[in-house]
């Protein structure tokens, strides 16, 4: 091997040695971005990702596009050379980590997140519901939703899904004999989850009735369906106490409600990343809320994440509508966050 071929394997492994150049490229494979979107993909200040986009820049493995005052950059492998083989063996690195996981995740809500510069949430869940089934991906909820169906009620019964989104759980309900009401106020997630039940509405038992309508005033009448479900839907509402006293008026006495949510947690970077209002909630202030609505007290489960996923404690609280009226205490007011 002559000289400049080891200088030059020798800056190929020196490149890819570092792991962030590595997740940088994998973005950038997929995608072109702007340093402020692999800031936010990356949780990482500008001054550190402007660095390692130097050093990529330098080795010949980016092109890049002015955009206004921002320049957009892409991965563009050299023909010659040792680069290509050297990146499929790096890429295939992280083919099964979770970080890996996480950035594919925060990249399609970075790329949602242009189509909704007006800077409301509904806007936001407009642009992004067509992704939103990979996208919710990163709450590893699929366990949680099967142990939350199995506290429902029997088949047909009429259950309201509160912040359907694009009607997944509400989907699966049906799929079990549930008549179903699916509410969400973004159209955008309407519209797809109307279109997946299109697909699949003659091979199966129940029925799904998709609204447009807010989870502080729901669009049902009071005592009007057996259940309610609010499946990661509190964590994103102003108002989580308000929107349990809808769910309790609109359920039949001896009717069940059931949340299903995260523990108070530390990790501020879904809150940035993901628009969580709330980083979960206490058991206690859960009780306090649910017995408020004038339901009755609540079983309230546990559960830990996957050790793999970087995802706070979860919870399953179910409880029912008394079959008599009872007292409602003064509203809860709001904890301080």
């Amino acid at each position: 091997m002559t000289t400049a071929a080891a200088e030059a394997l020798q800056k190929v492994f020196k490149t890819l040695a570092d792991p962030t150049r590595v997740r940088i490229l994998r973005l950038l494979e997929q995608e072109e971005l702007i340093v402020g979107e692999l800031m936010e993909i990356l949780s990482m200040a500008q001054s550190r990702v402007s660095r390692h986009l130097a050093i990529l820049r330098e080795a010949g493995l980016l092109s890049d596009r002015r955009e206004g005052t921002f320049v957009a950059y892409r991965l563009v492998l050299p023909e010659d050379g040792p680069w290509r083989d050297a990146w499929i063996l790096a890429r295939e690195s992280l083919r099964d980590d979770p970080t890996a996981e996480r950035d594919d995740t925060l990249l399609r809500l970075a790329l949602a997140a242009r189509t909704a510069r007006t800077g409301t949430r509904h806007s936001f869940f407009d642009a992004v519901g067509p992704e939103w089934d990979a996208l919710r991906t990163v709450f590893g909820d699929e366990l949680l939703r099967a142990r939350a169906t199995a506290a429902l009620v029997p088949p047909r019964l009429r259950v309201a899904d509160i912040g359907t989104g694009t009607g997944v759980l509400a989907l699966e309900l049906a799929g079990l004999g549930l008549d179903v009401v699916g509410i969400d106020l973004s159209e955008g997630m309407l519209e797809t989850a109307r279109e997946k039940w299109a697909a699949i509405e003659t091979e199966t038992t129940g029925r799904v009735d998709f609204r447009r309508g807010d989870a502080h005033a729901l669009p049902l009448e009071d005592e009007s369906v057996d259940a309610a479900f609010a499946h990661m839907v509190l964590h994103s509402l102003e108002e989580p106490s308000r929107a349990i006293e809808e769910m309790a008026r609109i359920v039949r006495p001896g009717g069940q409600v059931i949340l299903v949510d995260f523990l108070a947690h530390d990790h501020t970077w879904m809150e940035k990343d993901l628009g969580l209002l709330w980083l979960g909630f206490e058991p206690d202030t859960l009780r306090v809320w649910i017995e408020s609505a004038g339901l009755e007290p609540p079983r309230i489960q546990h559960y830990e994440s996957d050790a793999k996923r970087d995802l706070p404690a979860s919870f399953v609280a179910s409880t029912r509508k008394p079959t008599r009226s009872a007292p409602r205490t003064s509203p809860a007011t709001r904890p301080e966050r």
